[in-house]
């Protein structure tokens, strides 16, 4: 299997039939002035990559959901454990920028969503035919649990599907109207109020089609140059740590080695980004304050680069204090602590020296981001109630819960 960049030939996967597959890069990529490495587990370099550590980058780029995954496996007649058939069928648009099998392309080759109408039924139809796998032209994967879409926005205003390796600018993320109502609005509050903040997040809007509402998030991993589309290329830290989408969370029944947030500063200083510690530090804050609870080491990702690595904006943040069916328990710990709403002064000094960082510094950080998110949420609760789909009730809730939490960890820093 070859892997592409654009028009590039990066590297090509050798299967064969006695051997276990193994990763080699093109020698022209290695001589080419913008080349970047595939993963920061498989660096620029002559040797052949085992597949032990090629499959977990691998696998980390397709759907966690293994009724999604076998689904879709039934639909493109491929075994849903063959990592590498199905990614060469749906590879072509996966997360950050290369292209599987065939090369992928920068021009806007979509098909058109005509109506609300037909963005409705799509949407309605999603779990039966996840990620559209099947239909004509279409080779997309997004990683994740939740059910969404790979789209690209017209200059009209509408929404189209990319097909024939065109690549998408957009994820649409459907209304969970069954477990997490309001699910539309609680993301877009929450990366709004990031924004508002001062911290990087992805850009969002919201929509609606017919009795469906979504959520629109612009992918920080395109570019828009020209009438063109580039990929950026990125990994999650499970990638980036070696490690498979079972050990995401700290505390999973994964009996191997598990991440951590320490974990993740580390590997972001191995890999030269030691000046963002500061940066993914805020990220942790700001994630407990929201009481989000499903910041995993997938929910977080580095861009790479010829120049170099960079830690990747937030994305997947939600209150999950407003629905009483999803636990309390962090992904990741704080201090040994897995409940955001214990976690006292201690808990992020001993965390920041396991992270590497001068606690003082730190807890400082965590007062400063607590009383700067308090100061936003109304203004921020406005912005989200003046997107298309228009406000929901869960916005108090969650307005309710954060202000709250905010108002816990200030009241502990001392403890």
């Amino acid at each position: 299997m070859d892997i592409f960049f654009e028009r590039h030939l990066v590297g090509t996967i050798d299967n064969a039939a006695d051997a276990a597959p193994v990763f080699r890069y093109a020698t022209d990529w290695l001589k080419l002035p913008g080349a970047f490495p595939v993963s920061t587990t498989l660096p620029l370099s002559n040797r052949a990559f085992e597949w032990e550590i090629l499959a977990p980058w691998l696998i980390n780029l397709l759907p966690e959901d293994d009724d999604d995954l076998r689904m879709m496996a039934r639909i493109l007649d491929v075994p849903h454990t063959d990592v590498l058939a199905l990614l060469g069928k749906v590879g072509r648009d996966v997360s950050g920028a290369l292209s599987f099998s065939e090369r992928g392309t920068t021009a806007c080759t979509v098909l058109p969503i005509a109506s609300e109408a037909d963005l409705e039924r799509i949407l309605n139809d999603l779990p039966a035919r996840p990620y559209l796998a099947g239909e004509e032209g279409v080779s997309m994967s997004l990683a994740g649990v939740q059910s969404k879409l790979s789209v690209r926005l017209l200059e009209d205003g509408r929404l189209a599907i990319p097909i024939n390796g065109a690549p998408s600018g957009h994820v649409l993320k459907p209304d969970s109207r069954e477990r997490l109502r309001g699910s539309v609005q609680n993301e877009a509050f929450c990366l709004t109020l990031a924004r508002r903040v001062g911290l990087p997040a992805a850009s969002v809007t919201t929509g609606c089609a017919g009795a469906r509402s979504y959520l629109l998030v612009e992918r920080y991993d395109r570019l828009q140059d020209g009438d063109s589309l580039r990929r950026l290329h990125q990994e999650d830290f499970c990638q980036a740590l070696g490690l498979p989408p079972a050990a995401k969370y700290q505390h999973s029944q994964y009996r191997a080695a598990k991440g951590s947030f320490a974990r993740m500063m580390d590997r972001l200083r191995a890999v030269g980004g030691g000046t963002e510690v500061m940066q993914l530090w805020d990220m942790l804050v700001f994630n407990v304050l929201c009481c989000n609870t499903d910041a995993h080491m997938k929910n977080h990702s580095l861009l790479l680069s010829a120049d170099g690595v960079q830690l990747a904006p937030l994305y997947d943040v939600m209150c999950a204090a407003v629905w009483a069916s999803i636990t309390r328990n962090l992904a990741l710990d704080v201090g040994g602590k897995r409940d955001g709403g214990y976690v006292e002064g201690r808990h992020w000094a001993r965390e920041a020296e396991a992270c590497g960082l001068a606690p003082r510094r730190a807890r400082a950080r965590v007062a400063q981001l607590a009383s700067q998110v308090q100061a936003e949420l109304t203004a921020t609760a406005e912005e989200v109630a003046a997107m298309p789909a228009g406000p929901h009730a869960v916005l108090d809730d969650v307005m309710e819960a954060i202000h709250a939490r905010c108002r816990t960890i200030q009241n502990t820093l001392a403890k």
